[in-house]
């Protein structure tokens, strides 16, 4: 298993890297970046969420632990991210990329390849129970330390109209209400879904400025240590109060530890963020993540075995 996470994480790095040389090297236009980032936020990355979300099969797996687990951590965690933001030296824009950093999780769902089936399904409620509680925070982030200042009516107006949100929403009432995709949609829906996974990355490698690198060193340190050390043990943690064990922990345990996902970058580009610095974390932590997460999940593993 701890093999199995870094070479699934390889494919990721490999993109970044790739969106880097493509943009160096001027393959494309400068142009292209930005309408493919405004396509991946508006367009691929809801359906992404919806099509995940509204198609899951929940069927005899401990849905309402699990999700309790997954949110109570991450809320756990964006807490004390914000309380230690006065520590970190870092102005508002710079701020909402550290938060990311610290509880986002990349799209990637391991969990299919270590648990089968019934990693799909476990990997699907990870999705449902940490994607709408994750963006609504990040919104609301970005609207007390993004370039804007919205009033309250404009924050509650982004939460509302942020695609992220009404996509992860509208495919868990999909799943609530039992309803189907059409036929004739849903494998439509599906492939733009995955397709914002490898556009997404080749944009947080095309943002990649290492000119700028000196700078990410304290927000890649705060955010790394929130996502590979405090997210994991606050998940191990709520997760023993509710008495969360197995396959269905270690699959808790996965997602809360994986570097953050390239949306973290689209998201900032959109709302008012540092994007570069966004897309260095991004990219950081995805490399740092290929020794970090087999180390959290024997290190902690091997804790609760005692």
């Amino acid at each position: 298993m701890t093999t199995a996470v870094p070479l699934a994480l390889v494919p990721v790095v490999i993109l970044i890297l790739l969106g880097f040389y493509l943009r160096h090297r001027r393959f494309l236009d400068d142009a292209f970046w930005a309408q493919a980032e405004r396509l991946g936020y508006y367009v691929l990355l809801p359906c992404l969420f919806f099509h995940g979300l509204a198609t899951a099969r929940l069927d005899s797996l401990p849905v309402s632990d699990l999700a309790f687990t997954l949110i109570f951590s991450t809320l756990a965690v964006a807490a004390l991210v914000i309380a230690l933001h006065p520590l970190m030296g870092v102005d508002g824009p710079a701020f909402t990329s550290v938060f990311q950093g610290s509880v986002r999780f990349v799209g990637v769902t391991l969990a299919s390849g270590l648990f089968g089936a019934k990693g799909i399904a476990l990997a699907a409620i990870c999705n449902a129970a940490i994607v709408p509680t994750v963006n609504i925070l990040c919104v609301l982030v970005f609207a007390r330390h993004g370039s804007a200042t919205p009033s309250w009516r404009g924050i509650l107006k982004q939460i509302a109209t942020n695609p992220l949100v009404i996509a992860s929403f509208g495919g868990i009432t999909f799943q609530m209400l039992g309803l189907a995709v059409p036929p004739g949609i849903e494998p439509a829906i599906r492939t733009l879904g995955t397709s914002s996974l490898p556009l997404g990355l080749l944009c947080v490698g095309a943002a990649l400025d290492f000119s700028t690198a000196r700078h990410w060193i304290s927000p890649v340190a705060w955010s790394s240590f929130m996502k590979f050390a405090a997210m994991p043990i606050a998940t191990v943690l709520v997760a023993v109060v509710i008495g969360l064990e197995g396959p269905t922990l270690t699959t808790a345990l996965l997602f809360q530890a994986l570097p953050t996902a390239s949306s973290a970058y689209i998201m900032a580009r959109q709302l008012g963020g540092d994007a570069p610095l966004m897309a260095g974390i991004t990219a950081a932590q995805t490399v740092l993540a290929l020794a970090a997460i087999p180390f959290v999940l024997i290190g902690i593993t091997t804790w609760i075995a005692i």
